[in-house]
């Protein structure tokens, strides 16, 4: 098993519990906040955290006496357009509570680059160095 720095400074549950719906971690666990919202699995695990809240909402509604096709009905289209808005929004939310912490929001892209690299370095051959304008549109960030 490998021991990495994220794992030196990890939240305890109820820390988690409380981090995972918008508390704010100590700076000591500055690292493990930046690899929870930038590293890999960060998009499939905030998307498992916000698929959990609207279950205690609609979760009620399965006592109702109805049938089957009617509890789905009146749940599975809140749930998906749930689930729908979660993806839409995941790299914005990632981005604020990276913000939230005083880490710097551009690391969602880290991977992206990362993976990419390839590619740009191939185009700089090809086409030569991006000029320093481009630098601004860079950025995936939304504002």
């Amino acid at each position: 098993m490998r021991t990495s720095r994220a794992d030196a400074a990890r939240p305890s549950p109820l820390q988690y519990v409380a981090y995972a719906y918008g508390r704010r971690l100590p700076d000591s666990m500055r690292h493990w906040v930046a690899h929870d919202l930038a590293g890999p699995g960060a998009v499939r695990r905030q998307v498992i955290r916000m698929a959990i809240p609207p279950l205690f909402v609609l979760g009620p509604l399965w006592l109702l006496p109805a049938s089957l096709y009617v509890h789905l009905e009146m749940t599975a289209p809140i749930y998906i357009w749930a689930l729908l808005i979660t993806l839409a929004l995941n790299k914005v939310w990632r981005r604020h509570r990276l913000s939230q912490h005083g880490l710097d929001p551009n690391l969602v892209d880290v991977l992206r680059r990362r993976k990419d690299a390839r590619l740009h370095e191939a185009y700089a051959q090809h086409y030569g160095p991006r000029p320093e304008s481009a630098s601004a549109q860079a950025n995936s960030s939304p504002f």
